[in-house]
């Protein structure tokens, strides 16, 4: 069974005229229309480098650090939905891109790392800057590739596209020795891909039957919830939501991958639920009766304690990938489906059979009562502080963006008050690295992000902790004049583990205090503060502030929006502030911190 996912430019096979398998690679690319590479040269990669200077239709951008460059092809996938590509050469260089593939793999983000190897002849004999980057990286990717036959470069090729942007997404590595890139051969471009495996070569969609028991569940239910993640903005399916929410009157809770499935300022949205969600998120998934879960698995820092989740609800799971079904949570329905087709069928079918929403009144006068008791902006105003809170500083930048911003951040503290207090109405406007949650994702992230999406502004909000770890991209962005901008929220401290010390350890810091302990810097004491990121960044050749007054916090954000290229925004903000709410890992609902 034939599946063409081939661009439209070429619809038929082509023959190519004799080249080197690296120009091929090049001819590949350019065929699956890839308009942007972040890619680091070495001698296993040397050839694809060179084959990459012989055309003007792909950009070539040189991160710092292979990590740095994997994170903004992640960035440039995220913010667009299409291939994300990242190259590197042999040992070192390719095994900088494994946390990027992992983070891609957690995510479902669709990603090719190309990776240069040694001489087919030295493979398996420890040669000089050799990994099994094959072997090392199976547990990480949809799949991968290790091209022992420069003949196969074009088909497998196809086949990495079409694998990592289809069904649910995920990264695709292609491994090339050095003497497969250095051939030469004849290329036959193949149109379409074939694949033997039924499974992949079928279309998932749910059946009128499947989608009919779901409107029969919701038609009895009192409190149902529509729990949605990351698979319906990888599937384009947040209009289909939005109309088939409205159309059964069902209230929306996203994961923190699902943020801006469903507009956040929509009535029905109850924004995003689980370790540090809405407590009013939680608190409706705990005691719904139905629960329709679509484009979720069921993870961790969602459900808590699996045995008490959701526990007098019955679940319906759609998802595309059919082992996430009872991998976590049992449901009583589980359907395979790409998540667009379900949900625009379920909207349609409501029609169809005359579809009539239950009696659900008493159900969401409940929940606005949460809503207006327990908002996640708890303390506003924020005039109980002397200092720049740093909740206070992301509604700032809300407020002086109108939410018409791409937002990207690190790990921590920052990253959940991202989310919590900029609101997101559109999909593709948060990009975090969320199941793997690797710190220095943030800056590379927000690089990629603006490469892919120049006209709008991309921020990233990140913690000292975090940002420090991809600054080389500062350089980056400088040459290749990529106006990405970092809002630090600056606290000294690994902010997130510093609250489970607090919390959970007596307040004994095991490690995580960044800068001088005998000095440590503060809003108080900010001679202390460590590193500078104004000098630092002026010494990658970018703009930069440093605010610690309140007073200054509006002014100096609007500077750094109106700023044309690159800014770092250092903003001291104290260690002590907690993310509320929380449930703590492994437990429930009532067991959530609300204080």
């Amino acid at each position: 069974m034939k599946s063409s996912t081939s661009p439209a430019a070429f619809p038929k096979p082509e023959i190519g005229p004799e080249m080197k398998g690296a120009d091929a690679v090049v001819q590949c690319l350019i065929r699956e229309q890839v308009d942007v590479i972040f890619a680091y040269p070495g001698g296993a990669s040397q050839e694809l480098h060179q084959a990459l200077a012989r055309t003007d239709k792909i950009r070539v951008i040189l991160p710092r650090h292979e990590q740095g460059g994997s994170f903004a092809a992640e960035g440039y996938a995220r913010a667009t939905g299409k291939v994300g590509v990242c190259m590197a050469t042999s040992g070192p260089g390719a095994t900088n891109l494994v946390s990027a593939i992992a983070d891609a793999f957690m995510d479902s983000v669709p990603l090719v790392a190309i990776t240069g190897q040694v001489f087919t002849k030295y493979i398996g004999k420890m040669a000089f800057q050799e990994t099994d980057f094959y072997g090392m990286t199976l547990p990480i990717v949809k799949h991968s590739y290790l091209i022992t036959n420069v003949h196969d470069l074009p088909r497998i090729f196809k086949e990495a596209f079409h694998l990592a942007r289809s069904g649910r997404p995920g990264p695709v590595i292609i491994d090339i020795p050095k003497d497969v890139q250095q051939a030469k051969f004849q290329p036959v471009f193949p149109a379409t891909v074939e694949f033997s495996n039924p499974y992949i070569a079928k279309e998932h969609k749910a059946t009128d039957e499947e989608l009919k028991q779901v409107l029969g569940l919701i038609a009895t239910a009192k409190k149902p919830v529509l729990y949605v993640g990351g698979g319906i903005i990888s599937a384009d399916a947040h209009r289909e939501l939005k109309a088939f929410a409205e159309r059964a009157n069902l209230p929306v809770a996203t994961t923190l991958m699902g943020v801006g499935a469903f507009p956040e300022t929509h009535p029905l949205s109850m924004q995003w639920f689980g370790m540090h969600g809405s407590a009013y998120g939680n608190w409706a998934v705990d005691q719904c009766d139905l629960l329709i879960c679509a484009g979720a698995r069921f993870d961790d820092r969602i459900t808590g304690d699996t045995k008490h989740f959701a526990a007098h609800a019955q679940i319906v799971h759609i998802d595309i990938d059919a082992s996430e079904h009872h991998k976590n949570k049992r449901a009583h329905l589980a359907i395979t489906s790409d998540v667009k087709h379900a949900l625009g069928r379920l909207t349609e079918l409501a029609a169809a059979v005359k579809f009539t929403a239950p009696d659900t009144k008493a159900w969401h006068a409940q929940i606005a009562k949460w809503k207006q008791d327990h908002p996640f902006d708890g303390k506003a105003g924020f005039g109980d502080s002397p200092h720049i809170l740093p909740q206070e500083a992301v509604a700032m930048l809300y407020e002086l963006t109108k939410g018409d911003a791409i937002i990207t951040t690190g790990v921590g503290q920052h990253q959940m008050w991202a989310a919590q207090f900029y609101r997101f109405n559109e999909p593709r406007r948060y990009i975090s690295s969320l199941g793997l949650g690797a710190m220095g994702f943030g800056y590379p992230a927000a690089m990629g992000a603006k490469v892919a999406c120049p006209d709008k502004q991309v921020i990233d909000i990140d913690g000292d902790g975090s940002f420090v770890m991809n600054v080389q991209e500062l350089a980056t962005c400088h040459i290749e004049k990529i106006a990405a901008k970092a809002m630090i929220l600056n606290n000294q401290h690994l902010g997130m583990v510093v609250q489970w010390e607090d919390r959970f350890y007596g307040s004994i810091r095991g490690n995580t205090i960044l800068g001088d302990e005998k000095n440590i810097g503060s809003p108080d004491n900010p001679a202390g503060l460590y590193p500078d990121f104004v000098k630092v960044a002026a010494g990658f050749g970018v703009k930069g502030r440093r605010v610690i007054k309140k007073s200054e916090l509006k002014e100096a954000i609007q500077e750094m929006l109106d700023h044309d290229g690159p800014y770092v925004l250092d903003v001291i903000v104290p260690y002590t502030e907690h993310v509320l709410p929380m449930i703590p890992a492994g437990k429930t609902v009532k067991d959530m911190l609300l204080k």
